[in-house]
């Protein structure tokens, strides 16, 4: 599934920290905001070098969730590495 265009302008618009925020509150549960919070950490993780094996014993989480997240920064045109690269 595709996500909808209008619903990334409208969060390319949000400029402010705290707005996209309670946005972010108010479209996705808990539950959600916590896996997109938990991608994004073990992702810049995987990009510093870290483990597989740590990361799953740090988050207590399982390898295959982290083996996703190594298939996307070795993926050619990645933009998550391009943006993990761009914060060094």
């Amino acid at each position: 599934m595709r996500i909808d265009d209008q619903l990334l302008d409208v969060i390319l618009s949000i400029k402010d920290k705290d707005e996209l925020e309670s946005f972010f509150e108010e479209i996705f549960t808990p539950a959600e905001l916590s896996d997109l919070s938990l991608r994004w950490k073990l992702l810049k993780d995987l990009h510093t070098g870290m483990t597989q094996r740590k990361i799953a014993e740090k988050y207590g989480i399982s390898l295959c969730k982290i083996t996703r997240g190594s298939k996307v920064l070795k993926k050619q045109g990645s933009v998550a590495l391009k943006v993990l690269d761009s914060m060094n």
